[in-house]
């Protein structure tokens, strides 16, 4: 049984769809699932030709959280940290990817599944979808850098409410409160990360992932001289490549062009 599906969409196929595909368990993350997406992002990046990647999840949910059913009766030790961290890789392997990524949020996403969003660059949101951190009521600790992305994405005070004070949010409240991009009718959700993500995919691939790295980068960059200088490596690079040359000459010629 197939537990992940990966589908090329676009005109070209340079833009690649992962969809969390077990329904009847609202795609809730088990080690089978995290070897499947291991597999389909190992497989994506090692094709040249993908250059963006849509991450969902098959309806109603996106993510219902990880099945941790069998750490339930380990103790406090070595067996549980392994079992964790295996787990947290369904995630940490999504946002270790040096493609473009972008998650359709189109239904709920609890506990890990709230991760596996937050590991994506861009976060869009059906206006059905459902932010449930639930780590508390479940008396469990968050994990898997869980209050540290959340506190990077919406900062302190809207991390509380939802993780300690049980706050939920759906599409509309989660981009209020900068949790995601974008809100859109459900209907929407999907044409509208195909629409980014091929942005991204029609970009040349190595830029794209070289400039998605500079942005990780500028989190622990003091200064806007610092800035400058991390920047100007790269940019430097790009002036080499040969996408600017044949891109830059076309733009000269259709303004040559211009009457």
């Amino acid at each position: 049984m197939t537990l992940v599906r990966v589908e090329r969409a676009g005109t070209d196929g340079r833009v690649a769809v992962v969809t969390l595909d077990a329904p009847e368990r609202r795609n809730t993350l088990t080690l089978d699932m995290v070897s499947e997406i291991t597999r389909a992002f190992d497989t994506l990046e090692d094709d040249g030709a993908v250059g963006a990647v849509v991450v969902t999840g098959a309806p109603p949910a996106f993510c219902a959280g990880a099945d941790l059913s069998h750490l339930a009766g380990e103790s406090a030790g070595g067996g549980a940290t392994t079992g964790l961290r295996d787990i947290y890789e369904g995630f940490l392997r999504v946002g270790r990817s040096p493609l473009p990524t972008i998650a359709a949020v189109n239904g709920a996403a609890v506990g890990a599944g709230m991760n596996l969003a937050l590991c994506c660059d861009v976060r869009l949101a059906a206006r059905s979808a459902r932010f449930d951190t639930r780590f508390l009521q479940l008396g469990l600790h968050p994990g898997g850098g869980h209050t540290w992305m959340l506190h990077r994405a919406i900062g302190a005070a809207h991390a509380a409410a939802l993780v300690v004070f049980g706050e939920v949010v759906d599409g509309a409240g989660a981009e209020r409160i900068g949790l995601v991009w974008r809100c859109v009718d459900d209907d929407a959700l999907l044409p509208k990360a195909m629409e980014m993500a091929g942005r991204a995919a029609s970009a040349p691939r190595a830029l794209a992932q070289r400039v998605k790295r500079t942005l990780g980068t500028m989190a622990v960059v003091d200064s806007h001289g610092d800035a400058v200088d991390a920047e100007l490596e790269a940019q430097v690079w790009s002036l080499g490549q040969p996408e600017f040359r044949e891109r830059l000459a076309a733009m000269q010629r259709r303004i040559s062009s211009r009457p």
